[in-house]
């Protein structure tokens, strides 16, 4: 049981570390310090809803139907071009103050709106949580349960790590022109992404 928890948790990680548009968000509003724990949260239950469709077999169907992943590939490409252009617009027009950006200040259904598109809309992360943790589930024969639970706490502990550990890099970002270079950086990282999903 603990080597199927541990290895569950071991390979989430792996496999959520890397940057990506959903990881880039989630730093974003924790130095914003915009709703954070929505976020986190959000983000964390997203990964766990795919996850145990994962470990439930759901992997199996989309692997049936591969005209699902062209379809959200290509949603998900046109959202990241729409964000990476509104992050230049921002970079470029609007005046940037962490003072600024208070939780009371901002609407939770948009954040929120905007998250769950990364999230849900990115091919990538079913191709990881569903198919491939699915399918590694496996070979866990009885002990899918704790292989997956396993790789939702690892979910847990990343982005909520990410979230509220992004206040150690505020006094980066407590200029004006910090923050327009991040928001260069996420465009450049979205159309990047946006480009690769169009490729395949």
């Amino acid at each position: 049981m603990l080597h199927a928890l541990s290895s569950g948790f071991a390979l989430g990680f792996s496999l959520i570390l890397a940057i990506g548009a959903q990881n880039a968000f989630v730093l974003k509003q924790g130095l914003k310090r915009q709703h954070v724990f929505a976020v986190c949260l959000c983000c964390a239950l997203s990964d766990a809803i795919l996850i145990t469709a994962g470990v439930a077999g759901f992997g199996t169907i989309v692997q049936q139907f591969p005209s699902l992943e062209i379809i959200a590939r290509y949603c998900g490409a046109t959202f990241l071009i729409i964000y990476a252009l509104l992050s230049l617009k921002t970079a470029f027009t609007k005046k940037h103050s962490l003072e600024l950006n208070q939780d009371t200040q901002y609407k939770l259904l948009p954040i929120i709106a905007t998250c769950l598109a990364l999230t849900w809309l990115n091919p990538h992360v079913y191709l990881d949580t569903v198919v491939l943790l699915g399918s590694i589930s496996t070979q866990y024969p009885g002990l899918e349960f704790y292989f997956g639970l396993g790789a939702v706490i690892s979910s847990f502990v990343f982005f909520f790590s990410l979230g509220y550990g992004a206040k150690f890099l505020i006094p980066v970002f407590s200029t004006p022109k910090a923050w327009k270079v991040f928001e260069v950086i996420v465009a450049v990282l979205m159309f990047a992404i946006a480009l690769s999903l169009i490729k395949g």
